[in-house]
């Protein structure tokens, strides 16, 4: 058989296979990127998180208030926003080309804006955008579940 014509016939069978392990890889990577920030808000790692989010981030919360990054990092570097414990019950990632949607639920034991400690059922849906190979947030809605 004509190479050409082998590689025209067979190569979507081979490739179709190597798409859905980089998407497969894509999701752990954007679903492990979830944890980490959830653990770097618990630790105050304004590197880790300054890492993971895009400049142009944004959060809306659940008040509709809305935080740049500069805004959010702050608040978590001056305890206006105080995270102690995250128990996630369900984390979805789901990806087209460079551009990924991200819902996580998870139980987030925090104190925020001069509030005492409470465990939210915290609902975070993230849109992120792959540059230079790297998933990074680029902005955030929370709610409740």
């Amino acid at each position: 058989m004509n190479k050409v014509l082998w590689l025209f016939l067979f190569c979507p069978f081979i490739l179709q296979p190597v798409a859905f392990v980089r998407m497969q890889n894509d999701k752990e990577q954007i679903e492990t990127l979830y944890r980490q920030m959830c653990q770097a808000m618990i630790e105050k790692d304004i590197v880790t998180l300054d890492r993971i989010h895009a400049d142009e981030f944004v959060l809306i919360h659940m008040t509709g208030m809305h935080q740049t990054k500069k805004e959010y990092l702050t608040a978590i570097a001056d305890g206006t926003l105080n995270y102690y414990k995250v128990e996630h019950e369900f984390v979805e990632a789901k990806i087209k080309d460079d551009q990924a949607t991200l819902v996580g639920r998870s139980r987030v034991l925090a104190a925020v804006f001069g509030g005492g400690r409470y465990t939210w059922k915290l609902q975070l849906v993230f849109h992120l955008v792959r540059l230079d190979g790297n998933w990074l947030l680029t902005d955030a809605k929370a709610s409740t579940y």
